[in-house]
């Protein structure tokens, strides 16, 4: 698909060496769009940046860069938003620093619909992994697209959960989206490509600089309306996502964990700092003060209302809230492992309990 002159102009205006997004912003307000900046001279430019960024826009971007940026959105499922058009993501606008051009690989539809931004730390445990699937699968089952950054670790989790349910999942990256970093998040990459979207405000050929990833961090929290922190040290850049969601006025949760790990150190600094203590999936839609949409209301229905029956509601008082494999529920219950299988997947369907890897189970209701 060829590429529209808008669009062009907005590539060789935000492909300029040394035009960062501040200088951007001001021009578009001065000058009301890239065309009318590119052709402005030099003593009007000087007017709202610096002599060198002037020159530099004069000069023109390089245009090996913009060919193979326009080469790169013949391929449909390609695409770049910038501030002017329609779908621009709507809360994402409302922060001090919205990038002008976003690049876009997936299902740009996703851009606008209720988002729950999920982090942590990349060397996760077994149950931070558990818990960020989770709640994922639970928040994207609730009508949320669940973004992350694509890290190893919670941020994976995260996005596999999301993908799971009818909501989907993001991945704002710190690379241009012609590279996948880490390689080894190629075939998740692949999968959000294909069912969710890859998100990305650097340009294409951009590697994996440390300086990208608290920049991109911004975006996470910025897209949506709260942010949940499963498993962090007190270094942790996720820790950095949650500062600049408080900075963005959106809500910020933690889930708890033992006071030996270190990586229970972050979350809790979190909760003292004013984070929302989250326990369950029903603590994040109350702090959110969100009304789960209709993909809540068809997976998750109630005690009262579900086609459960009664053995299995009482299955579901052995299962409890920590994760459980199916041997031990099958001990709590005394029912044999056919029985307990088919009651199991029975309250998966009603969107009461959780599976995860290696045969085990979570009640999320």
């Amino acid at each position: 698909m060829k590429a529209s002159p808008d669009i062009e102009s907005w590539l060789k205006l935000t492909l300029i060496d040394g035009l960062g997004d501040e200088s951007i912003r001001k021009l578009l307000v001065a000058f009301g769009n890239p065309s009318e900046i590119l052709s402005a001279n030099t003593n009007h430019l000087e007017r709202f940046v610096k002599k060198q960024t002037a020159h530099n826009i004069n000069q023109g971007a390089d245009r090996s860069k913009i060919e193979a940026t326009l080469k790169w959105l013949e391929d449909p499922i390609n695409s770049v938003v910038t501030l002017a058009d329609h779908d621009y993501p709507a809360l994402l606008l409302n922060i001090s620093d919205p990038p002008p051009l976003l690049y876009l690989k997936g299902q740009r539809k996703l851009l606008n619909v209720p988002t729950l931004a999920i982090v942590g730390s990349r060397n996760a445990t077994p149950q931070g992994i558990a818990n960020a699937s989770a709640f994922a699968e639970a928040a994207s089952n609730a009508g949320f697209c669940i973004a992350s950054g694509m890290a190893l670790g919670i941020d994976t989790a995260a996005h596999h959960g999301g993908l799971r349910g009818p909501s989907a999942s993001i991945a704002i990256v710190g690379t241009g989206l012609d590279i996948v970093y880490p390689a080894r998040n190629r075939e998740l990459a692949h999968l959000l490509a294909k069912d969710g979207a890859l998100i990305s405000e650097f340009p294409l050929g951009m590697p994996a600089l440390g300086r990208n990833f608290p920049r991109r961090n911004r975006i996470i929290s910025g897209l949506s309306l709260g942010c949940l922190v499963i498993e962090a040290t007190l270094q942790s850049g996720s820790l950095i996502t949650a500062k600049q969601a408080l900075e963005q006025g959106r809500d910020v949760m933690a889930i708890p964990g033992s006071i030996h790990s270190p990586l229970s150190k972050g979350c809790h600094a979190l909760i003292k700092q004013g984070a929302k203590l989250v326990e369950n999936f029903q603590d994040i839609l109350d702090e959110l003060n969100y009304r789960s949409t209709s993909a809540q209301t068809v997976h998750h229905k109630t005690n009262n209302d579900i086609g459960t029956t009664r053995e299995n509601a009482v299955l579901l008082s052995h299962l409890g809230y920590d994760v459980t494999d199916i041997d031990t529920i099958c001990l709590r219950s005394g029912l044999t492992v056919e029985a307990v299988s088919a009651m199991l997947l029975a309250l998966e369907l009603d969107g009461m309990i959780a599976s995860l890897p290696g045969g085990r189970y979570q009640r999320i209701r």
